[in-house]
């Protein structure tokens, strides 16, 4: 069973439509006994990361997802969901994060349109299960404000360029975040969501 992560942060439901579109069960949670029974655990997000950690400590539920990663069960991080893994957030004041991976969470410099959004490419830095059949250079939907400045390049899994290069895919083992929108990035998207649930 795949857990979808509740935590008043996202559209949950279209994530767990697009699990079912590949033939995988998804059911969204929103006790820690679900996560620590879960096989699989997804944490979405759309909104500040300050609020996000301050919805899964009042909800009790920082010590199941960050158990789940350290027990090795899958874990996908979407969208706000990757850059929580990362330590620490400079959105909107210094937010410590679940610290799964050592790094910051950086508003984006001047010189492009903030947010960032619409169909971006992620060119693919390692090969991982996540990415089976997935081709380098793909286009994924992203909607974003803030990125993720990993402090080891081997956690950096793909790469995307908006006025930077900025990791777009990131994890290790078989923990991994991705900053766009897999539910929303039509066969790509999907891909990686059966990868998700069959592979990792």
């Amino acid at each position: 069973m795949i857990a979808i992560v509740n935590y008043g942060m996202g559209n949950l439901r279209s994530v767990q439509k697009a699990f079912e579109h590949v033939g995988a069960k998804a059911v969204i949670v929103d006790r820690p006994e679900d996560i620590d029974a879960a096989e699989r655990v997804v944490l979405p997000g759309v909104g500040a990361f300050g609020d996000a950690m301050n919805n899964l400590k009042t909800s009790g539920l920082i010590a199941p997802v960050v158990r789940a990663i350290s027990e090795g069960r899958p874990f996908l991080g979407i969208c706000l969901g990757l850059q929580l893994m990362f330590a620490e957030s400079e959105e909107m004041g210094q937010h410590r994060g679940l610290n799964i991976l050592p790094g910051t969470v950086k508003r984006f410099p001047g010189g492009q349109r903030v947010p960032q959004i619409g169909w971006n490419e992620v060119r693919i830095q390692r090969e991982t299960s996540l990415l089976d059949g997935v081709p380098d250079g793909s286009y994924f939907y992203f909607v974003h404000s803030f990125f993720v400045v990993s402090e080891r390049d081997e956690d950096v899994v793909g790469v995307t360029d908006y006025g930077i290069d900025y990791a777009s895919i990131a994890g290790n083992d078989r923990a991994f975040g991705v900053q766009f929108h897999p539910e929303k990035s039509q066969d790509a998207g999907l891909k990686i969501l059966k990868n998700f649930a069959e592979k990792v």
